[in-house]
């Protein structure tokens, strides 16, 4: 089981022209389907004039979620080009819109595939890539005078805590890396019964 995947920290621009036609690239680090109809909206908004407004993002570190659209060019020359490219690059988390001003002269399917290739692909040649872990968050609800042995476990190995409450009752949130998630439940367990 993998438990990283690779996504943009920071978005990037590119851009490519063919026969008067201009095609101008975005690249976005997404988490939600609700984030990106937000950004469609705001790029048509933004860029009214343009012919088409195509795009392609995939989310979720399985890269299971995923849509291209055309947006009125012909069928698969514009999402799945831009598609395409996210997956050569193995990204997920990621959005990339590509904006077309019409130039006056048809590029024809073939050069409509190579210039929505290329502006996505220098899009995410102008992002930063990085590789991030997939985690679990773990909750864990203990006696006080238990403090130093969980303190122990969370010091040898040095999950992110999210948030802690102490009182009578005390709780632990703590984050790691998925494929150690079940060693820390069961070492956290185990002090229950110590």
């Amino acid at each position: 089981m993998t438990d990283e995947y690779r996504t943009i920290k920071t978005g990037g621009e590119g851009y490519y022209t063919d026969k008067r036609s201009k095609f101008l690239a975005f690249a976005h680090h997404v988490s939600s389907v609700e984030e990106i109809k937000d950004l469609l909206t705001g790029y048509r908004k933004k860029y009214f004039d343009a012919r088409h407004v195509c795009y392609a993002y995939m989310l979720g570190p399985e890269r299971l979620e995923f849509r291209a659209n055309d947006d009125g060019e012909p069928s698969s020359t514009a999402g799945k080009p831009i598609l395409g490219q996210i997956n050569s690059n193995e990204l997920t988390d990621i959005l990339i819109v590509v904006v077309r001003y019409y130039g006056g002269v048809n590029l024809g399917t073939s050069g409509l595939i190579v210039a929505y290739r290329e502006a996505a692909a220098d899009a995410i040649a102008h992002s930063e890539i990085e590789t991030r872990q997939v985690e679990e968050v773990i909750t864990y609800s203990f006696a006080y005078p238990m403090m130093n042995d969980v303190m122990r476990i969370v010091k040898e190995m040095q999950p992110r805590i999210v948030s802690q409450t102490y009182d009578n009752t005390c709780e632990i949130k703590l984050s790691i890396r998925k494929s150690e998630a079940e060693q820390l439940k069961s070492r956290l367990n185990k002090l229950s019964f110590e």
